[in-house]
């Protein structure tokens, strides 16, 4: 095998698609800023009773593992930032006050979570700790929306779901609930068949209801159809409630109900969305609330949030046009040197030809070079 294969869902990124994801990642980042995140930076690797806290199963087999040389403790390799940020805030900021933050950065998984999909995404993703209020939960869907907005995607349906539902349905089922992370599975494949026959022994009410959730799938009106089907308890009306105040704050996005719409339902609290585009197969963004995973780490605090792989966002967007920059020629001379340095001050690109060689660079257009007239170093326009 050729020494310069990479593994499988791993890739290179290369020049024009690289600048295309750094600028994306500066314009989030600068937004995120305007609505009050403080940037984080955590670390690629943790001891992983930290590093899995909250998660559940399905994070544990994303996740790389090794022994760490110093301790002989086992490590993981960083497959999702959300819980290290829980950490900062629950553990290190410590504040009483609600704290917005914000993260970019690479994240592994052991198996791609997709068709395609790499191995090694760019997460970036803003979390709200400290509010347990509707209201952070709307801003971080709307914070999600602008930063789809920013990458230019315009079309976006956003698809919501809230944990509450299946948790309350089951909650006084005690049979029901010892199949739980079955039903999970199976409400999440909309698997009708496999429902009917892993609830044949529920109590009539929680068989009735589970069977319909794959169905409560469409526009707003999903969730009166879901008044009508799904038993009135406390807890399912509270979640249906919510989930028709977002339905209503979502902006210019076509917004649609899946009841069964469970991924990470492990993980999550209440409101999960996930925001889908035309060209990708899986949601482009996921986020929702998480209140419990702080409690590990010393702070049960509210806590909402999102994110999203940087390389799928940019791959929907057109490639980067080529940069006007400045051709200048190889030399110490001090008044060359000193035209040189004053272009870039004045932010142009400058590129010197190095002896014996010619720029071939598909990034960068030397529309124009610095050249030697009449005593002078002075631009000028090529073409």
């Amino acid at each position: 095998m050729p020494n310069w294969l990479l593994p499988e869902n791993i890739a290179d990124v290369l020049p024009s698609e690289a600048r295309k994801i750094e600028e994306l990642r500066r314009a989030l980042l600068d937004n995120f800023r305007l609505y009050g995140y403080e940037l984080v930076m955590p670390p690629m690797l943790e001891y992983l009773e930290s590093l899995l806290t909250g998660t559940g199963k399905d994070m544990d087999l994303r996740t790389f593992k090794l022994v760490d040389q110093l301790s002989g403790r086992t490590m993981g390799v960083r497959a999702d930032m959300t819980t290290q940020v829980a950490r900062i805030d629950a553990h290190l900021l410590n504040r009483a006050t609600v704290t917005r933050l914000c993260y970019a950065g690479s994240v592994l998984h052991t198996r791609p979570s997709g068709f395609h999909a790499t191995r090694e995404p760019l997460q970036i993703g803003a979390e709200i700790y400290g509010h347990a209020g509707l209201e952070a939960d709307a801003e971080i869907q709307e914070l999600a929306l602008a930063s789809l907005a920013l990458a230019g995607i315009s079309r976006v349906r956003l698809d919501l779901c809230h944990v509450g539902v299946l948790r309350a349905i089951i909650a006084d089922d005690a049979v029901a609930r010892k199949w739980e992370p079955e039903l999970f599975g199976l409400l999440e494949a909309k698997d009708a068949p496999g429902l009917r026959e892993i609830t044949r022994d529920f109590d009539p009410v929680t068989r009735e209801a589970l069977l319909a959730l794959p169905g409560l799938y469409g526009d707003a009106s999903t969730l009166i159809r879901a008044r009508q089907v799904l038993p009135k308890t406390p807890g399912i009306t509270r979640a249906l409630d919510e989930l028709e105040l977002l339905v209503n704050k979502g902006g210019t996005a076509s917004v649609t109900v899946d009841l069964a719409d469970l991924r990470g339902y492990h993980y999550h609290s209440g409101v999960m969305f996930a925001a889908y585009v035309p060209g990708l197969p899986n949601a482009v963004a996921r986020g929702g609330r998480y209140d419990h995973v702080g409690e590990a780490f010393g702070r049960a605090r509210p806590a909402t949030g999102f994110s999203m792989d940087l390389r799928e966002l940019a791959r929907l967007m057109p490639g980067a046009e080529r940069t006007s920059a400045i051709r200048a020629p190889w030399g110490t001379e001090p008044a060359l040197r000193e035209k040189i340095i004053e272009l870039r001050k004045a932010g142009e690109i400058v590129i010197q030809a190095l002896p014996g060689h010619e720029n071939d660079q598909d990034e960068f257009d030397c529309d124009r070079a610095v050249v030697f007239e009449n005593g002078n170093w002075i631009l000028k326009k090529l073409g």
